[in-house]
C-alpha cells in the first residue's frame, strides 16, 4: 500500500485542480437611461447626407478627408505605439498559458579539471597509486517539469493575462477611433480657418476701397480729416486679425501632418486651395445608452481591466496554499570517457515530487491580498465613472452639434440682411444722408457676423465629429467580443 500513497495524492490533487479560489468575474453592472437626453433633437436633423457609425468620415462628402483618414489609419504613430502594445500583450498571454503546461530542457556538459594535491580531498587522491590530477566529466541529461496548478493561482494569472491582452487590442480600436476623429476634427478646424481667412482678407478689400472713397471725397473737401483717420484705423483692426487666423491655419495643417505620420509641411500645398467647410451630416444610428458598453472600446478597455484586477485577487489567494511540482531527470554521466556517456553503466533517472508553501509568510500574503482587492476597488469605480463620462460626451456632442446647427442658419439669415444693410448704409452715405460711422459699423457688425457663421459651421461639423467619437463609431463590436462574462 504506501507506493500507492504518492499515486492517491496525485489523484486528490487533480480533483483539485478543478476549482481556482478567489472570487469569479461577473461584469457590473452600470446606471444607465434607456435613451439620450438629445436623442429626439438629433434625429430631426434635417441634414442632406446621413452617416452610419462605421465609416461616418465619407458622409462629409469631402474626398480630401477621406484620403487624409485612410492614410492616418495606416501610418499614425500612435496607432503603431497602440498595436505594439498589442504584441507585447501577447507575449504575455503566451508566457501565462505556458506556466501551465510542463517543461523540457536538454543540458550537458564536458568538463577537464586538475586536482590540486594540496587539499584534504586531493592529499588523500594522491596517496591512491596510479591517481592522475587530470579527471574529466561527461554528462548528457533530459529534464522535465510541471506546477500543478492545484489551487487556480497560475490560472488566475492566465485570465489576468487574457483580459490584459483583450484590453489592449481594444485600446487599438480606441486609438483608431481618437485618430479618425482627431484628423477630422483639425481638417475641418482648418477648412474653418480658411473659411475666415477669406473673409478676413474680403473685409480688408472692402476697407481699402471704402478708404480710397473717403480720401477722394476729402480731396474734393467733402469729407472732414477725422474721417480718413477714422477709416484707416477700421482697416488697421481687420487688417490685425489677419496673422492670428494665419498662424492658427498654420498651426492646424502641422498638426494634421503629425497625425498622418509625415514632417509638417509635407501636404500644405495639398491643402492650400481653399474648400467649404465640411458640412455635418445627418446621425442615423444613435443606440442607446447601453449599446456604449459594447461600442466604445475605451468603455472596454475599462472593463476588461477590471476583469483582470479581479483575476488578480485569485492569484494572490492562492499563495495561501500549497504549491506541488513534478519533476524528472533522464540521462547518462561518465568519468571516464566520452565514449561511456551512453552505455547502460552510465545511465541515470531521477524523479522528484516538489513542495512548496509559504508557511510562515501569510502576512505577506495578507498585504498582497489586499493590494490586489483595492486595485480592484479602483478599477470597478474606474469603469462606472468611464460609463458615466461617456454619456455625457454623447449628450454634450449631440447638445452642440444640434445648437451650433439652429446658430449657423440664423447668423447665415442675419448675415444676408446685414450686407444689404451695409450696402444700403454706403449709398445713403455717398448721398449725404448717413454718416461715415454708419457705414464702418455695418462694416464692423457684418464682419463680426460673418465670422461668426463661419465659425458656427466650423463647430457644427466638429460636434458632429465628437457625437461619432462619444458613440463608439469607427467600428463593429463582435457578438463574442472580449466583453463576455463567465
Amino acid at each position: 500500500m504506501p507506493p500507492l500513497r504518492p499515486l492517491a495524492f496525485l489523484l486528490g490533487t487533480s480533483l483539485m485542480a478543478g476549482c481556482a479560489v478567489g472570487p469569479d468575474y461577473h461584469r457590473p453592472s452600470a446606471p444607465l437611461s434607456s435613451r439620450y437626453v438629445g436623442q429626439p433633437s438629433v434625429e430631426q436633423s434635417s441634414a442632406s447626407a446621413q452617416a452610419d457609425l462605421v465609416r461616418w468620415w465619407e458622409a462629409f462628402g469631402d474626398p480630401t478627408l477621406t484620403a487624409f483618414i485612410t492614410k492616418a489609419l495606416e501610418q499614425n504613430l500612435d496607432l503603431a505605439q497602440a498595436s505594439a502594445r498589442v504584441t507585447q500583450a501577447r507575449a504575455g498571454l503566451g508566457a501565462a498559458n505556458a506556466a501551465l503546461l510542463p517543461s523540457g530542457n536538454i543540458n550537458g556538459q564536458a568538463a577537464r579539471a586538475y586536482q590540486s594535491v594540496e587539499t584534504p580531498l586531493g592529499q588523500v587522491l594522491d596517496s591512491t597509486p596510479g591517481y592522475d590530477r587530470y579527471g574529466n566529466l561527461y554528462e548528457l541529461n533530459l529534464g522535465a517539469s510541471w506546477e500543478i496548478d492545484a489551487f487556480g493561482g497560475l490560472r488566475r494569472g492566465r485570465e489576468a493575462a487574457m483580459a490584459e491582452y483583450q484590453a489592449s487590442e481594444a485600446g487599438v480600436v480606441a486609438t483608431r477611433l481618437a485618430v479618425a476623429a482627431q484628423v477630422a476634427d483639425i481638417y475641418i478646424a482648418a477648412r474653418g480657418l480658411q473659411a475666415r481667412l477669406d473673409i478676413a482678407k474680403r473685409q480688408v478689400t472692402t476697407q481699402q476701397d471704402l478708404l480710397e472713397k473717403v480720401r477722394l471725397l476729402y480731396s474734393k473737401g467733402l469729407a472732414a480729416n477725422y474721417q480718413v483717420h477714422q477709416t484707416e484705423g477700421q482697416l488697421s483692426q481687420v487688417q490685425a486679425t489677419v496673422p492670428v487666423l494665419q498662424t492658427g491655419l498654420d498651426a492646424a495643417m502641422n498638426a494634421l501632418d503629425v497625425m498622418l505620420g509625415t514632417p509638417p509641411g509635407t501636404h500644405r500645398l495639398q491643402l492650400a486651395e481653399q474648400r467649404a467647410i465640411p458640412l455635418a451630416p445627418q446621425i442615423t444610428t444613435t443606440g442607446t445608452p447601453a449599446d456604449l458598453l459594447r461600442r466604445r472600446p475605451d468603455l472596454i478597455i475599462a472593463e476588461r481591466r477590471l476583469a483582470a484586477s479581479n483575476a488578480r485577487i485569485g492569484e494572490a489567494v492562492a499563495e495561501y496554499y500549497p504549491k506541488f511540482s513534478l519533476s524528472a531527470l533522464l540521462g547518462s554521466a561518465t568519468a571516464v570517457s566520452g565514449g561511456n556517456l551512453l552505455s547502460g553503466g552510465a545511465s541515470q533517472s531521477a524523479g522528484v515530487l516538489g513542495l512548496r508553501w509559504r508557511l510562515f509568510d501569510f502576512g505577506r500574503i495578507n498585504a498582497q491580498i489586499d493590494q490586489a482587492k483595492g486595485q480592484e476597488a479602483e478599477a470597478l469605480a474606474a469603469y462606472r465613472q468611464s460609463v458615466l463620462r461617456a454619456t455625457e460626451d454623447v449628450e454634450n456632442a449631440f447638445s452642440a452639434l444640434v445648437n451650433r446647427e439652429a446658430q449657423a442658419t440664423t447668423l447665415a439669415e442675419g448675415e444676408t440682411s446685414l450686407t444689404q444693410a451695409r450696402r444700403s448704409s454706403f449709398i445713403a452715405y455717398q448721398k449725404g444722408t448717413a454718416s461715415l460711422i454708419d457705414v464702418l459699423n455695418a462694416d464692423e457688425t457684418l464682419l463680426q457676423a460673418s465670422d461668426a457663421r463661419a465659425q458656427a459651421r466650423t463647430e457644427s461639423a466638429r460636434a458632429a465629429v465628437a457625437a461619432f467619437r462619444a458613440l463608439g463609431g469607427g467600428w463593429q463590436a463582435p457578438e463574442d467580443g472580449p466583453v463576455a462574462t463567465r
